[in-house]
């Protein structure tokens, strides 16, 4: 099916892009029941972190989130649950993962379109991944060049 664990699927998903992932929502069959098993939510989480001279715990700044829990179930009687929590404010995009996650995961009908939507996320980010390592190693410093200039302070 795919490498990846299912922890990594929603990232992965995320980065492909919104036209490709609704064609592959859409071509699921129409009679499957799906119900929210937490209402869909959108809004911004906080991000605590812990002081590490005095330990003493703050807020470092606000990120948009939405969550989505869903339950598929197949007029054959098959069924599948779902989750997807994304830094974004469209529910609609996490309702979208949380479906691709329950038939991934599940094998459903049409899984074999999700897994590419996944083996394409996850070739995007390792383009990502290779791009950033690039400009990290352009602004890399050595500062070991210093110690060679030697002391003159004694």
């Amino acid at each position: 099916m795919t490498e990846l664990e299912r922890e990594e699927w929603i990232s992965v998903l995320n980065l492909v892009p919104d036209e490709a992932l609704r064609e592959v929502i859409d071509n699921f069959p129409a009679d499957w029941i799906i119900k929210p098993k937490a209402l869909p939510q959108a809004g911004l989480g906080l991000l605590k972190m812990r002081d590490s001279a005095l330990g003493e715990p703050f807020f470092l700044g606000e990120f948009p989130l939405s969550t989505c829990w869903l339950s598929i179930s197949t007029q054959d009687g098959q069924t599948a649950e779902g989750a997807a929590l994304i830094m974004d404010d469209r529910i609609e995009q996490a309702s979208q993962l949380a479906i691709c996650d329950a038939v991934l995961s599940a094998k459903l009908p049409g899984w074999e379109s999700v897994a590419q939507l996944v083996s394409l996320g996850a070739e995007r980010k390792r383009i990502i991944d290779k791009e950033r390592k690039a400009i990290l190693a352009r602004t890399r410093v050595d500062f070991s060049l210093l110690d060679d200039a030697g002391d003159d302070d004694a």
